[in-house]
């Protein structure tokens, strides 16, 4: 018997409703992956080329207690001159700056000292050449307590106080009472320059220290705090930070042989005042780009002024 052959589905070529899903499925995995590496290769143009100027135009300013208020104020004016310029500024001290300068996490370092000849091998040592500039002059004022009738010290005296052989101010005039130290810490510029200066006067092979019994404050601000509470205590500070409403400045002289001075501006800007010193701005290399334009804003007649307005002193002009 001929068997009846069998009639085809004329569906029989229709994908099942699981078929469907896996092809549209597989479809939209297909598109969202074109598009993920489509736009994944736009953003990456888009990145490049928006961080890298503004990457370019960021500066990381660190250092000096001292100079942080110039380099907030220099910060604040520029943005006025170049909105695209982002300065970031913190404080920490002298050696901070210059450590973070050494390490190539900053741009640039302020400092209320010269760097060291071991700091200037530890940066070339570790691929950094640092340049010294010159940005400004400070007065390095010697203050007591408003009550205090002391008016002019030496500089072997302020050495024989804060090495702790002068111990009462009746030894340079004033009353019967103990003399109360106070100083930066010892990672401030100025805590530095004082130590070199004053206490071993300049001479290189001198290896006094502090007295023991000298308290060290953290910033400008714990210095007068302390003073103005005690009428025995003697301190420094950079001129820029003198309240005389609050604090009495000294009079300071080299020996006991050349005229008592008092910080000021015109008394440090002619070198008579025995205790000015250089401010430093110090980069990794020959300034470029950014950082070149805002060292020569900074040297110029608006960032000298804000110098003088802050009480401090500007670089004597050509």
């Amino acid at each position: 018997m001929r068997k009846k052959p069998i009639q085809s589905d004329p569906d029989w070529r229709k994908p099942t409703h699981l078929e469907n899903q896996t092809g549209q499925a597989v479809k939209i995995i297909f598109i969202l992956l074109l598009a993920f590496l489509l736009l994944g290769g736009c953003n990456g143009r888009a990145a490049t080329t928006s961080t890298t100027p503004s990457a370019s135009r960021a500066i990381q300013n660190k250092g000096s207690d001292t100079m942080v208020n110039i380099a907030l104020a220099w910060a604040e004016a520029y943005r006025e001159v170049d909105p695209s310029v982002s300065i970031a500024v913190t404080g920490g001290g002298s050696g901070t700056g210059i450590a973070a300068l050494i390490n190539g996490t900053v741009d640039v370092a302020n400092a209320s000292r010269a760097m060291k000849e071991s700091e200037f091998a530890e940066a070339r040592a570790n691929g950094v050449e640092p340049v010294e500039h010159v940005v400004a002059i400070d007065a390095l004022a010697v203050i007591v307590h408003p009550d205090n009738p002391v008016r002019e010290l030496t500089i072997p005296q302020l050495a024989a106080i804060y090495t702790g052989r002068i111990l009462n101010w009746q030894e340079v005039g004033g009353r019967d009472a103990p003399i109360v130290l106070l100083s930066r810490e010892t990672n401030s510029g100025t805590h530095v320059y004082f130590l070199e200066e004053v206490v071993r006067q300049g001479d290189s092979n001198n290896k006094e220290i502090f007295a023991p019994q000298t308290m060290l404050m953290p910033s400008s601000v714990g210095i007068t705090s302390e003073l103005r509470r005690n009428p025995n205590a003697i301190g420094y500070d950079g001129l820029g930070y003198v309240d005389p409403a609050h604090e009495k400045v000294v009079a300071v002289a080299e020996d006991e042989n050349s005229p008592f001075i008092f910080p000021t501006i015109e008394a440090a800007s002619s070198g008579e005042y025995p205790l000015a010193r250089d401010l430093y701005v110090y980069t990794a290399g020959e300034p470029q780009g950014v950082i070149a334009e805002y060292l020569r804003w900074i040297l110029g007649p608006v960032g000298q002024q804000i110098v003088a307005n802050l009480g401090f002193v500007p670089l004597p002009g050509d």
